[in-house]
């Protein structure tokens, strides 16, 4: 039998541009990782420089805009992942997935991505409505349109869930293609993520709008989302399979300190499952002969 060592857990808190419609949501990943760090006894890395001002331009502008701090970001991931990490990380917002999906694919291809998420993030350059970079943040790294960031993520091995606000071509792409879309009115939603996944290893994207409006401040707001506890069972669920990163997104500022406060300890709550399993796995990881 080798011995076990611990495998670095990479707690990484990013803040450079990826889209912003505000200037929110940067303070707010500095606040989830903090929380993170904090549960784990772990420090963290920032990445990128948090600029001054929101652009609010289309999504050609506002990728170009991001480019840097995306890199640097996709360079920071490709590295702990190499070294045999698993990455911890606190988004801005949903579009710095671009940066982080494809890495991730590249590094475990057999790994399923579960996205919680109110929306589906399937848009393309030409199917957007609002011209949004966020609502791309899947689809290029899917390979639907280029990126510049890669395109390794398999469809088949992404799984929605509790996105309910979506566009006519990302409601067609999943009733035709390969994605799987668990809903957030699922009765049994651990079931379902169980019989989905079966085992395989998981990379876990959370975006704070799938929750109900009101539990944590975001910037959109769609009823019908899941409550902190359903959150925290379907965390449990995936909690049973090998985690190969998380990432945390959309968290914002802008509610009083003490809401703001209870907010994010309801979050951290519901993360605890998936938070301590990896922290458990990093203690019995068996040494490469």
């Amino acid at each position: 039998m080798n011995p076990a060592i611990p495998m670095p857990i990479a707690l990484t808190a990013y803040q450079g541009r990826a889209g912003d419609r505000n200037d929110l949501a940067w303070p707010g990943a500095q606040m989830v990782m903090e929380a993170i760090a904090a549960h784990l006894c772990l420090p963290f890395t920032t990445v990128g420089c948090r600029p001054q001002t929101p652009l609010n331009q289309g999504w050609a502008a506002e990728l170009a805009a991001a480019q840097p701090g995306l890199t640097q970001l996709a360079d920071h991931l490709r590295s702990v992942l190499s070294g045999g990490g698993t990455p911890i990380t606190a988004l801005n917002r949903c579009a710095a997935a671009l940066a982080t999906l494809p890495v991730v694919a590249q590094a475990h291809p057999e790994a399923t991505i579960v996205w919680f998420d109110a929306h589906a993030d399937l848009n393309t350059p030409t199917s957007t409505a609002s011209g949004y970079l966020g609502g791309m943040a899947i689809s290029g790294p899917a390979g639907l349109w280029h990126t510049g960031f890669g395109d390794a993520v398999d469809l088949a091995r992404v799984v929605l869930v509790g996105s309910r606000d979506l566009d006519p071509f990302e409601a067609q792409l999943i009733e035709s293609g390969p994605v799987t879309l668990i809903r957030a009115d699922e009765p049994d939603l651990p079931g379902a993520l169980l019989r989905r996944l079966n085992g395989q290893p998981v990379y876990v994207h959370l975006d704070c709008d799938v929750l109900e409006p009101g539990l944590v401040p975001t910037d959109f707001q769609v009823p019908g989302g899941l409550s902190l506890e359903r959150l925290a069972t379907a965390m449990e669920a995936l909690a049973t399979h090998p985690i190969v990163g998380l990432e945390v997104a959309e968290f914002q500022t802008g509610w009083s300190p003490d809401e703001q406060g209870a907010a994010m300890a309801g979050l951290l709550q519901a993360m605890h499952p998936l938070l301590n399993a990896v922290r458990d796995a990093r203690k019995t990881t068996p040494r490469n002969p």
